[in-house]
């Protein structure tokens, strides 16, 4: 599977990098493909490119405030979930994105 995504908190500070750690360690366990931009005090990092956001499966928005540059993934599958969830069990949500993907294609 092949994922990008943001990571964004309410201070944009420890979630924001932890949440980007957790996934990308998460889909290396998988074997995804994944880039993951967060938007934080400093300002967006590892932003991703259009040939990345064209190429993926799914767009993964791990945030809990607004972020910009949301419409770049317009048509694109897309998860919201809160940063916390996705430090507590990255790899569950990987998981169950994969199942989701998987059912949809299946159709």
């Amino acid at each position: 599977m092949k994922v990008v995504g943001v990571c964004a908190c309410t201070a944009g500070i420890a979630h924001t990098y932890m949440a980007r750690e957790h996934i990308l360690e998460a889909a290396k366990q998988r074997g995804d493909s994944c880039f993951i931009e967060t938007q934080g005090t400093i300002g967006p990092e590892y932003v991703l490119t259009d040939e990345q956001i064209a190429e993926a499966d799914v767009v993964l928005l791990a945030v809990d405030v607004a972020i910009s540059g949301e419409e770049r993934f317009a048509g694109k599958p897309t998860v919201r979930v809160g940063t916390a969830k996705v430090i507590k069990d990255s790899r569950g949500i990987l998981d169950k994105i994969q199942e989701l993907l998987d059912k949809k294609n299946a159709n």
